[in-house]
């Protein structure tokens, strides 16, 4: 168990002394911890300590860092290693680390194929088999751009069929701020580049001279906001329908991960759909969960 490298040992001189020079100076320790600064090597310590992937956040570690900086101004950590103390005395301390490193990047209708075949086949499919209601998942829904996508497409399909069963979505996030924007549902633009101006006339109405998107009440019913933790037990079970779209798979390793995934396997019921991101992959072969139709990414739960 060597010591630390010359370059790493070099990077963490040059942080304790610009500390001391800024105390010297008379700065306080806020002005001091603002110098910080966290390289590619301590940010993957953090990552490895929680259980999360670098392949997962290498892309969006910026912004991710800059929250981390201010959660350890918060605490008075000056260094990483510090930081990681912090985390394993106090619970409270972690949890807002984890909420920290939660990230949302989405907006409605992402990746259109998938909408187009929920549409057309899967929602078609599981009306046929299960009835009068369809029990469905949004793990990690974020701000709720994918939520009120499927009440949307939902809605759609409602109009082509005799019979209208009942839609009732569970959508989770462990960040409470996502699930409170969630709730509210007002939008930028940004987030609705691939809503068509039909779509926008029927189930948004705007607010704040035409520059921001408010979903209607109406697409707001059925569904049950929730904070939880992908790692934890799921929030219900026999669901027919599960998106773990760009979570999960992306931001854990492969000890956390798969564990995780067996459990949302167990909570989807036979003939159930499980859909991931558009580039991930499962962590392991089930023999009760089959790739189905023209996506790679859309699998059905056979008993």
């Amino acid at each position: 168990m060597g010591g630390i490298s010359g370059d790493r040992a070099t990077t963490e001189c040059v942080h304790i002394c610009c500390l001391k020079n800024i105390e010297k100076a008379g700065g306080g320790f806020g002005q001091a911890l603002s110098f910080y600064f966290m390289d590619d090597h301590q940010f993957r310590q953090l990552l490895q300590h929680l259980g999360l992937s670098w392949p997962g956040y290498r892309k969006v570690r910026r912004g991710v860092k800059k929250r981390i900086h201010r959660h350890m101004q918060h605490l008075g950590s000056k260094n990483m290693s510090a930081y990681l103390r912090e985390l394993g005395k106090s619970d409270d301390a972690r949890h807002e680390c984890e909420r920290l490193m939660t990230v949302s990047i989405s907006r409605f209708f992402r990746d259109r194929k998938l909408w187009e075949v929920l549409e057309k086949e899967i929602l078609l499919r599981l009306i046929e088999k299960q009835g009068d209601r369809i029990e469905a998942w949004s793990a990690g829904c974020g701000c709720g751009e994918e939520v009120y996508s499927l009440k949307m497409v939902w809605d759609r399909v409602m109009t082509s069929i005799h019979h209208s069963p009942e839609l009732e979505i569970t959508a989770t996030d462990m960040n409470p701020i996502y699930l409170e924007r969630a709730k509210t549902g007002v939008y930028g633009y940004s987030s609705l580049k691939e809503v068509s101006g039909r779509f926008l006339s029927t189930y948004f109405r705007t607010k704040a001279g035409d520059k921001l998107f408010a979903v209607k009440d109406l697409q707001k019913k059925g569904i049950t906001w929730q904070i939880h933790n992908l790692l934890l037990d799921p929030p219900g079970s026999h669901f027919h329908l599960i998106f773990l779209r760009n979570n999960l798979l992306t931001y854990y390793q492969e000890e956390l991960e798969k564990p995780a995934f067996r459990k949302v396997i167990d909570c989807l019921s036979a003939g159930g759909f499980l859909i991931i991101g558009s580039h991930e992959k499962v962590p392991f072969e089930s023999d009760d969960l089959r790739a189905t139709g023209s996506l790679s990414y859309v699998f059905q739960k056979y008993a």
